[in-house]
Order: structure tokens, then sequence, then C-alpha cells
């Protein structure tokens, strides 16, 4: 492990993972996997009235980087839109395809920088982020 990747902080994170308990009922589940890694994220939604989500629930299978994202995702979901999750997940694509210089408005996301060079890694650090978008535009569907 490049201790340059693998800091304190994102260690911290991946240890520390919000919501981490599957849904009873959720109205939308995803499944993401990396074909690169084998890292998997299960994201579980429940959204309210307005859209926005409720409840969250998340499995988490991958390496130290993908639950460091999945925590961050996790830390500031509830209340949040599909919209916003989209608005996230695109921003972080590009951000980690070198396509704009910041992460985006997601609190956090800047903790994963030193990963840029590392694109094997990437595919990883994007499951949450597209499962709960992805499972939050299915549940407003569904309403």
């Amino acid at each position: 492990m490049s201790a340059a990747l693998y800091n304190a902080e994102i260690l911290r994170l991946a240890t520390e993972i919000p919501h981490q308990a599957r849904l009873d009922a959720p109205h939308a589940s995803v499944e993401k996997r990396s074909p690169v890694c084998g890292s998997r994220v299960i994201v579980d939604v429940c959204i309210d009235s307005e859209g926005r989500i409720a409840a969250l629930g998340q499995e988490v299978r991958a390496c130290a980087l993908g639950q460091a994202s999945a925590a961050l995702m996790a830390r500031h979901a509830l209340g949040r839109s599909a919209m916003e999750f989209a608005a996230a997940r695109d921003a972080l694509t590009a951000f980690l395809a070198g396509e704009r210089e910041d992460p985006g408005d997601w609190p956090g996301l800047e903790v994963l920088t030193p990963a840029l060079p590392h694109k094997a890694r990437h595919a990883s650090i994007r499951l949450a982020f597209e499962a709960v978008a992805d499972a939050a535009a299915q549940a407003r569907i569904a309403a």
C-alpha cells in the first residue's frame, strides 16, 4: 500500500461507514460492481413525499477507497434529491477522469485526490455514488 494513496483520513473513513444495514422495505435497491477489482456496493433507499432520501441502507464490499467514498456519500445522503445525487456522481466522475479540477460540492470528496493517478481504483470510488444516484432516480419514478 502506498502511504500517499491510503492516508489516515481515507483509512478512518473506511472504518466509519454510516447506514451499513440493508433496509427492510426499500423503495429502490441498486447493486453496482467494479469489473476491475471486484468491489461491490448495494444501496437501498426510501424517499419522502418530496422525492428526497428519507432512509438509506448500504452493503459495501470494497477496497479502502471504495469504502471511504461510500462513507462520504452516506454521511450527507439524507434529505438529498435524485438530482443532487446525479450531480455529485457526475462531478466525481469528471474529477476522476481529469475533466475538472475539483470533485464538486459533495462534502469531503477532496480526500480522494491522491487516487487520481490510480485509474484502476476509480471504479470502486464511483460505486456508491452511482448506486445511490440510480436508486434515488428509480424510487422517484416508482413513487
